[in-house]
């Protein structure tokens, strides 16, 4: 019977067994890689140069080890903070994120479509997470208050501080470095920043997704009016870096444009906004006259009742060529083959106009995306401060992001039942932004926020209202976010009526959010020193750490056994032990001290109610009496049709 896995994966072994997997011929005697037989086998020679390009600091080696090392925290749920804990599929978890990033790892590697953060920006009083790849949990307690201590944080208020990048550029690489594993081959990577950084980052994201995959950094106009207090230029923009994980499967979704623009794209069919212009090319060019480009010279053929469309010649056809009214023989603007294949996709039209057969093509609005955002509705006082505060009824963050800026981001890049991730989520702009966007196209797309637990100034409007973390700004940011979407909603409903098209039923939004905190292990042996774990577990009654409860311990296991956390727990009783039932049937979890084959013959009557023809089955590995109980219970369940590896103890 095989053990619940004691860490979030090893990432570096990971690594080392898909290149022996490749490349067997590799190992050494001692199952070493022969890293110059890899060369080799690459076709690569040896670089003996001594001066090459590169981007290094001081600690980049240990973000980069670090970033591999497993966590062997767990993530805890909190029912009292979340909201509708039961039926959400979102995701709200508090700690530090480079822990939380690698406990996701099994159950969320590829399967994100979009990470957004907006990371400290490394000026003024940013908060900067100090890596401790000894321990990071033990860090992250202390910082939290949760044992003595607090060496875990650095701000750049120092002189010193302010003007070096290392403590930034370490805590970025890590995290960066890790995430990029939990998104999609298709997904997309965003990230904000300003005109201090925003070279290293570049530099950082060039190494960890390839420069090749990089698709545009771009300028957002977020205060018009600059900064004032800037000596020499007043800042009014800062940037978003775009990268894909693959940038030959990821595609934008659709594109956004000004809403004057918007005008201009008067008609639509099912692809959506388009406007009509004359095939004709008609600009000064010498390119735009037959006799410079004869190829593009060439009949298209239209039936009588404009209905068909072709280059290739048929019955009763009307040959169209590109000449003026006023007899200037012309060009198409693409080639036969090009238009031929517009044809087929609906983008060429013809209409009578005086008499005459006049060929249009669609413009439609997903035109190329541009890298300079200007509109207003981007400003990150008007349209995120002001928000936020008119939300919560207080002042709480200075310069929250603009919540039409992360709609627009996010509608570009994700699908309707996509998942996002912030995990430098803040006052969880991308959260309400998220909800927003589901009201108004009825969509499923999930978030998944991460914040560290910051503590806030007690002088601070936010703290005399009750608030003491980030998270519990962010958390009720959302509450209330929700409940006014879903309000809008309704009126918008009551004023449509039910048959409109773009119908959304408020019920069917899911505005709540599962709260997770990060903390050390539930299982007190996984947390010991593993050079004398056999000795010091006698001294335990219990493998499970003192105040931990079940439901803690089955997250637990969902994590290491990479579940989605979104799962309905189901608890149900059998012969007098709680069994706990995830995902319809797909886990079954017993933790209790008295387990024997009529547990096992509950699990398998639950999952043969379900017609599930296989699952997986945890049982506390104290709770068996005998190791011949044990046995009778892996033979029953092995009987039913579990295969042994599905089997596991805890």
């Amino acid at each position: 019977m095989n053990k619940v896995p004691s860490s979030s994966p090893d990432l570096t072994n990971e690594n080392i067994k898909k290149l022996k997997e490749l490349f067997p011929e590799i190992l050494t005697d001692g199952e070493q890689i022969d890293f110059d037989k890899l060369k080799t086998i690459l076709g690569q020679e040896v670089n003996g140069e001594k001066e090459r390009y590169s981007f290094n600091w001081h600690g980049k080696k240990d973000a980069i080890l670090g970033a591999q090392k497993p966590s062997k925290g767990t993530l805890r749920p909190d029912k009292e903070k979340s909201k509708n804990f039961d039926t959400t599929e979102n995701l709200y978890i508090e700690g530090d994120n480079l822990e939380v990033l690698k406990l996701l790892q099994k159950s969320y590697s590829n399967k994100i479509k979009m990470i957004y953060i907006d990371p400290p920006y490394n000026t003024g009083y940013d908060l900067i997470y100090k890596n401790d790849f000894k321990d990071d949990i033990k860090n992250y307690l202390k910082y939290t208050g949760q044992i003595d201590g607090n060496n875990g944080i650095l701000h750049t208020n120092s002189d010193y501080d302010g003007k070096v990048h290392t403590n930034w550029l370490n805590m970025m690489y890590s995290r960066i470095k890790v995430s990029k594993s939990l998104l999609k081959k298709d997904g997309v990577f965003v990230i904000a920043i300003d005109h201090y950084e925003v070279a290293n980052l570049i530099k950082i994201c060039d190494e960890i997704f390839g420069e090749s995959n990089k698709l545009g950094v771009i300028s957002v106009v977020h205060k018009p009016e600059g900064r004032n207090q800037a000596r020499h230029f007043g800042p009014s923009n800062e940037f978003a870096l775009f990268y894909a994980r693959d940038k030959n499967t990821f595609n934008f979704e659709k594109n956004i444009i000004d809403e004057e623009l918007k005008e201009l794209y008067d008609q639509k069919d099912e692809k959506g906004l388009y406007r009509l212009k004359n095939f004709i090319r008609l600009s000064d060019g010498k390119y735009s006259l037959r006799e410079s480009k004869p190829d593009f010279f060439y009949p298209i053929y239209v039936s009588k009742d404009l209905k068909k469309i072709s280059i290739e010649k048929f019955d009763n056809s009307i040959p169209v060529y590109p000449v003026t009214k006023t007899g200037v023989e012309r060009t198409w603007k693409t080639s036969k083959t090009t238009c031929e294949a517009r044809i087929r996709q609906k983008d060429i039209i013809a209409v009578i106009e005086d008499n005459e057969v006049i060929i249009y093509e669609k413009l439609r609005e997903n035109q190329v995306l541009k890298t300079h955002w200007i509109k207003k509705q981007y400003h990150a006082y008007h349209y995120g401060t002001k928000v936020l505060d008119n939300l919560l009824g207080i002042k709480t963050f200075d310069f929250p992001k603009s919540l039409n800026l992360i709609k627009d981001t996010l509608n570009i890049c994700i699908n309707e039942s996509d998942i996002i991730l912030d995990f430098f989520s803040g006052s969880a702009t991308t959260a309400h932004a998220t909800m927003q966007l589901n009201a108004e196209d009825g969509g499923n797309r999930k978030f998944i926020m991460v914040q560290l637990p910051e503590k806030l100034d007690e002088k601070s409007e936010a703290y005399k209202d009750g608030y003491r973390t980030i998270c519990d700004i962010g958390e009720e940011r959302i509450r209330r976010a929700g409940e006014l979407v879903k309000q809008e909603l309704i009126e918008k409903n009551n004023k449509a009526g039910m048959l409109a098209d773009d119908f959304v039923d408020p019920e069917q939004l899911d505005v709540g959010f599962k709260v997770m905190k990060l903390d050390k292990s539930n299982i007190r042996e996984w947390n010991s020193d593993f050079e004398d774990l056999e000795d010091n577990l006698f001294a335990y009654e219990d493998v499970f750490v003192e105040g931990r409860s079940e439901l803690d311990v089955v997250y637990e296991i969902m994590l290491k056994n990479g579940l989605d956390l979104t799962y309905k727990v189901n608890q149900f009783e059998h012969v007098g032990r709680n069994i706990y039932d995830v995902a319809y049937g797909n886990l079954f979890v017993c933790l209790a001290d008295d387990i024997d084959v009529s547990v096992a013959q509950g699990i398998i009557d639950k999952r043969n109610e379900y017609g599930t023809d296989t699952s997986s089955v945890v049982l506390k590995d104290a709770g068996f009496k005998s190791d011949a109980g044990k046995l009778n219970v892996i033979e029953l369940l092995k009987d039913s049709g579990y295969p042994e590896e599905n089997i596991l103890t805890i």
